[in-house]
């Protein structure tokens, strides 16, 4: 079967693991042709160009890559830099890796998401400043529910009545909030205030990201069908700790 060629495509290592004695299996997202797996030869080796290679081929590095398709997986043929190199500190990496899990999990190779590429690349540089990673993480979850078609009405509840910002609101993601006349808080209790912040993603308080996580992740469970996110138990183990 003929294989083609594609060249410098923007694109970021989602996850990397060794493949025979001195190469690795790359899974990519790339911006246009989505998640694919190309098999790096060499960059294990001890050659100066394979320790090259390696230390560009990380997860969260911007990148050009170039590389032969085939049916399956491809052969990865050059990579380069895209722009200026920027770290992501070693208190960030669990954000990161979670990003990266959500993509492998819930995009199927081969599926391009422009849009998609475009957030996770804007995520990741918010990551790399300073400030707190709880708002693009949040900001994350909810514009990758848009993307997948399963986004959350947050203006108005289930009557087409706007969001009361002093009203607490019951979630039900099958139909959206309703009005809780009758309880204040508890399980899918959110207040209107919390609903309406979340749809103008305006997340600037820790107490307001911490609120609306529950719903967030709700709504994600719903989509990753029970699948488990390793990074998660990483992130509940590091908050038991600090």
């Amino acid at each position: 079967m003929s294989t083609r060629l594609i060249q410098l495509q923007p694109a970021y290592v989602l996850h990397h693991r060794p493949y025979r004695d001195t190469s690795r299996i790359l899974e990519l997202f790339t911006r246009d042709h989505g998640r694919v797996t190309v098999f790096a030869r060499g960059a294990r080796g001890s050659s100066k160009k394979g320790a090259s290679s390696m230390s560009m081929l990380q997860p969260f590095n911007r990148l050009l890559v170039s590389w032969s398709a085939g049916a399956e997986a491809g052969t990865l043929t050059a990579v380069e830099f895209d722009g200026t190199y920027r770290l992501l500190q070693a208190d960030r990496l669990v954000s990161g890796y979670y990003l990266n899990e959500l993509l492998l999990k819930l995009f199927a190779r081969h599926d391009a998401h422009a849009d998609v590429f475009a957030l996770y690349a804007h995520t990741l540089e918010v990551l790399k400043a300073s400030g707190s990673p709880l708002a693009p993480l949040r900001v994350f979850e909810k514009r990758l529910l848009e993307a997948l078609g399963y986004g959350l009405p947050l203006t108005h509840d289930v009557a087409g009545v706007p969001i009361d910002a002093d009203r607490a609101y019951r979630y039900r993601f099958e139909q959206g909030a309703i009005a809780a006349s009758d309880v204040a808080e508890g399980p899918s209790i959110y207040s209107g205030a919390v609903l309406l912040a979340l749809a103008a993603e305006a997340l600037d308080d820790a107490q307001l990201c911490q609120a609306i996580r529950p719903l967030l992740r709700g709504a994600l469970d719903r989509v990753l069908e029970g699948r488990e996110l390793k990074s998660r138990q990483v992130m509940m183990e590091l908050r038991k700790l600090t």
